[in-house]
């Protein structure tokens, strides 16, 4: 019972420092967003869509393209705004269906759309989306074309019956298959890959750089008075890895919560997720334990905790993916795994990517638990010796 007091305490006292809040907190999440948006894998271009004129054909038009799934369109009231989208990255690219579509294509007359972007070799793939709707779509005027010429109906006849034949007519398909392994983070959503890392990467360095608070226990003296009354100094102990421990998890299922919410990330089976959360948690707190048995002066653990827990995250694949790693130099890669990033890495990457349950990354679960005990035991060992010295 009283460990938990001291563990309870603990939490408040990290907490009621508001900057520490903005780190545990808000920093992570701006990190996701951020990292997400600008490198995140896998996201649907989006499409402007501007029509300046009206008709049922170029509403037919955008609809084609709505329902190809191969863009998402955003529709447009002025060409300026769908200009300004691009310029600024909020769109890939842009199309506008001109004024007059329906009436030239119905007198047999050819007409151009506008595709707008501010690259054409980064937009490749949208184009030939539109273009491959635009030719589905020109199959069956061809051919409403043709039945007026032939005098058998009118244009819009032609056009009807065209469009009632189209359901019934084999559409092409085609097969893409990829040689080699896939890169990961191809497979993984928008937000997928920055919030696996930054979950690790946060966890770890909150742990380690809140090390300073341990000393500042020690140097005042709070822990010896609490030994001098009837409170064992294993309590002690146990009472302080506790706070740390339960620092590291609320920010951890913070993360996790706020991110699958939020941006939809998956984490793949929930109770192998909270198994990662929880022994990776221990691994931080255990790493927070043991610098705060080790230094003395808490401002000088505090720096060379940042220093080390994103050194240890930039290591093991929080900052550049493990598979680059792998790619560049696999014995760089091997040294990774050197740090509990890697496997915790490797983990999610089991349950998300392979589709694994609690069952199979319990081989990962073992090695960071095996880091957490041996932190937490010589943490423990320096601590009673410098208490009850």
């Amino acid at each position: 019972m009283k460990s938990l007091v001291i563990a309870a305490t603990n939490l408040r006292r990290f907490l009621r420092d508001r900057s520490n809040v903005f780190w545990v907190f808000i920093a992570p999440i701006l990190m996701i967003l951020i990292l997400g948006a600008s490198f995140g894998g896998d996201s649907t271009p989006r499409l402007g869509l501007l029509t300046e004129g009206t008709g049922e054909l170029a509403a037919d038009l955008s609809a084609r393209l709505d329902a190809s799934g191969d863009v998402r369109v955003a529709v447009f009231d002025s060409r300026d705004a769908l200009v300004r989208a691009v310029e600024r990255g909020e769109l890939e690219a842009g199309l506008v269906i001109p004024a007059g579509y329906e009436e030239t294509i119905s007198a047999g007359g050819s007409i151009d759309v506008e595709f707008v972007t501010d690259s054409i070799d980064d937009t490749r793939a949208i184009r030939t989306s539109v273009e491959s709707v635009i030719t589905q779509q020109g199959s069956l005027l061809r051919a409403a074309q043709f039945v007026e010429a032939e005098g058998v109906g009118t244009f819009a006849e032609g056009l009807a019956a065209a469009a009632e034949v189209e359901p019934y007519l084999a559409p092409i398909e085609v097969t893409t298959t990829a040689s080699g392994e896939a890169f990961s983070l191809s497979r993984l959503g928008r937000f997928d890959s920055s919030a696996h890392t930054m979950l690790l990467l946060y966890i770890f360095l909150t742990s380690t750089a809140s090390s300073g608070a341990l000393i500042q226990t020690r140097r005042l003296g709070v822990a010896r008075r609490m030994i001098s009354t009837p409170t064992t100094a294993r309590t002690v102990l146990i009472g302080e890895g506790l706070g740390r421990y339960s620092v590291a998890l609320v920010q951890g299922l913070f993360i996790m919560l706020g991110t699958w919410l939020v941006f939809g990330v998956d984490w793949g089976d929930p109770l192998g997720a909270a198994a990662v959360l929880l022994v990776f948690a221990l691994v931080g707190s255990g790493a927070a334990m043991l610098m705060g048995a080790l230094f003395n002066n808490d401002q000088q653990a505090s720096g060379l905790g940042v220093l080390f827990g994103l050194g240890l995250a930039a290591l093991g694949g929080c900052m550049v993916p493990l598979e680059v790693f792998k790619w560049l130099s696999p014995g760089l890669w091997k040294v990774a795994h050197v740090t509990p990033h890697a496997w915790g890495l490797e983990a999610f990457d089991n349950l998300v990517l392979d589709g694994g349950g609690l069952v199979d990354i319990l081989p990962y679960l073992g090695i960071l638990l095996a880091y957490a005990v041996v932190l937490y035991a010589i943490a423990s060992w320096q601590l009673r010796r410098v208490l009850t010295r």
